[in-house]
């Protein structure tokens, strides 16, 4: 793929990094001089010095090539407006922002980002699911907030332990992604037998949360 991500701030600077490690094509933009400067000097792909906010910033980076744009800056104001020019001027199937405010993250849904990321709300869901181990935790919400990756740990008395995949009756528009067992992911297939402890992650529509943890645990 080619993704374009604009702010090459701490976040921005490793997703460029990863992404460029799994063999993608990327184009980093930045309004800092120095620190274009410093990210060339480390990694072989284009750096634009500029305003993200620019149409013309965003050309001269290949938006009308790029496959996402991910604006990762820590100004809400100008990863929305990023995005929004990606999606409305351009044309791009997919956008990502950063939400540094969670009070935005709706803004950004309503706006039509396809995928805004609220760290804050991450981090607390994880917190949530320390401390209750029989509780969904909704991991990111997309599409408006329409759909939702959830993950759900299975509890020794789970109704689905020892059931394969294909023998459960999953909710309408829920679908299981991967399956956490220890230090293993599973891609799961009709045959894979759900074992206690297994942490489920799965895309359900936003509002099939609940019917999906009564079918995996049980009961609330």
């Amino acid at each position: 793929m080619y993704i374009i991500i604009v702010g090459a701030g701490k976040v921005g600077y490793f997703l460029t990094e990863r992404l460029f490690h799994d063999k993608h094509s990327v184009a980093l933009v930045e309004k800092d001089k120095a620190t274009c400067e410093e990210v060339t000097r480390k990694l072989d792909i284009l750096v634009i010095n500029g305003d993200g906010c620019s149409p013309t910033v965003l050309k001269e980076a290949g938006i009308e090539r790029a496959d996402v744009v991910a604006a990762v800056t820590g100004e809400d104001e100008d990863n929305l407006i990023i995005c929004q020019l990606a999606k409305e001027r351009f044309s791009i199937g997919r956008t990502v922002a950063r939400v540094n405010d969670p009070k935005h993250e709706y803004i950004f849904s309503e706006l039509g980002v396809d995928i805004p990321i609220d760290a804050t709300a991450i981090i607390a869901k994880i917190i949530e699911e320390e401390v209750s181990f029989a509780d969904i935790v909704n991991l990111l919400s997309f599409k408006r907030g329409k759909l939702a990756i959830v993950r759900v740990d299975l509890p020794d008395d789970a109704p689905v332990i020892n059931k394969m995949v294909k023998d459960i009756q999953l909710p309408k528009d829920a679908v299981f992604v991967s399956i956490l067992r220890g230090q293993d992911v599973i891609i799961p297939h009709g045959e894979t037998v759900l074992e206690s402890g297994d942490d489920i992650i799965a895309l359900t529509m936003v509002g099939n949360e609940s019917k999906l943890l009564e079918l995996l645990v049980g009961k609330i």
